[in-house]
């Protein structure tokens, strides 16, 4: 009876973090459907919309930093008020705040969830290639092993994103429905006007095709931040990452308001009220800011590093269920089509990182193994010659 509780208790654990970040995932796309619906059908600015966000964001992660990270030494305060500390934190919050947030909104005000989804999945394929530009073309430090699976996998897989990305941005296909039964005379109908269902074919096409490469050069952005943010923690590991978090959010506030007030200079277009509105800023504040990051510090301190990026995919499954309940006339085949392709390359990628890192950890293993073999061989004779005399 007992073993049977303890069991169940087990398996409610190992359960949790899959749950959890289920939640995490519907709840990003569920607030992303909400403020494309403000943008779109109460007219609120991307560009406030995004300062709104981050400043109430920024304040939560200072009170939250203050409070919960007050302590620190000497190190820790010289390193925080440093020249270089500041300089990456400046370009943290332009790269992962100012210019990443501003363009994802004002895609989204020009497109769709979906396509949010989509070209959030391209973020390896740009951190990959990104890499191999800054590894071979600018550094010139590290070979590429083309002949590795992990490789292989990750250039496929870039591929096959890509391939996605182009039929997210050019074919949309026919409308999904709630209740869409297509019988045999519909499907003539469907391929009698297949030419309409690309994009160009549509009055809007440049805003669409606007949104997609805003939200890709948003993913650009993004796969900068991350090359930026692990060289920092490298360089600053006596720093908490609250801190460091908190530091480039403060920076990249100020430079969203100041980018913001040359872009909306109406003062109406500022102003808040008491409405829904308000309720979405104080949400996507509360969520984005703080209780996102700390749950996916939380599932990686339990399943490891490669676990959280795992679920970004079930944001399809979310942006097509609430697509056709709550507006299916903004959701088209192909623009589901093309986000699944890029998921399917998106997972691709991944399998190729965590090939990599599997086989860096056992030739880090070997080589830590080799290094205490050879030191303990090495101590053997003066051992052997300390107890001879």
């Amino acid at each position: 009876m007992m073993m049977g509780i303890i069991m169940r208790s087990v398996k409610l654990v190992e359960m949790l973090p899959f749950s959890v970040m289920v939640v995490m995932e519907g709840s990003t796309i569920l607030l992303t459907i909400w403020a494309k619906t403000a943008m779109t059908d109460y007219d609120m600015s991307p560009f406030v919309f995004v300062v709104y966000t981050h400043v109430l964001s920024s304040i939560i992660l200072l009170l939250y930093s203050f409070v919960f990270h007050c302590r620190s030494t000497s190190a820790t305060q010289q390193s925080l008020f440093s020249f270089g500390l500041f300089v990456r934190c400046f370009l943290l919050g332009l790269t992962g705040i100012a210019v990443s947030q501003n363009l994802a909104f004002l895609g989204l005000s020009y497109s769709s969830p979906i396509l949010v989804c989509a070209m959030g999945l391209m973020l390896p394929t740009f951190s990959f290639l990104l890499s191999i530009i800054l590894s071979t073309v600018i550094l010139r430090r590290t070979k590429t092993d083309w002949r590795s699976s992990s490789f292989q996998a990750k250039v496929v897989g870039t591929i096959i994103s890509i391939m996605g990305a182009i039929v997210v941005e050019l074919y949309k296909g026919p409308y999904i429905r709630p209740s869409s039964v297509l019988s045999s005379s519909s499907y003539s109908v469907l391929f009698q006007k297949a030419g309409q269902y690309w994009v160009f074919s549509s009055p809007a096409t440049e805003h669409w095709v606007l949104g997609g490469i805003l939200l890709a050069g948003a993913s650009i952005s993004v796969s900068v931040w991350n090359i930026i943010q692990i060289g920092t923690m490298k360089l600053y590991p006596e720093v908490e990452v609250m801190k460091v978090v908190s530091y480039y959010s403060l920076l990249g506030t100020i430079q969203c308001v100041i980018f913001s007030l040359f872009i909306e200079r109406s003062l109406s277009a500022w102003k808040l009220k008491l409405n829904m509105d308000l309720l979405l800023i104080v949400l996507t504040a509360c969520f984005g800011g703080l209780v996102r990051s700390r749950v996916h510090n939380w599932c990686i301190n339990m399943k490891g590093t490669h676990y959280v990026p795992m679920f970004k995919p079930f944001g399809i499954v979310f942006a097509t269920i609430f697509g056709v309940s709550l507006s299916a006339n903004n959701l088209h085949y192909g623009s589901v089509l093309g986000a699944v392709v890029t998921g399917v390359g998106y997972f691709t990628i991944m399998w190729g990182q965590i090939k990599e890192d599997e086989d860096e950890q056992c030739v880090n293993h070997n080589d830590q193994s080799h290094l205490e073999s050879t030191n303990s061989e090495a101590k053997v004779p003066l051992l052997e010659e300390e107890i001879g005399v």
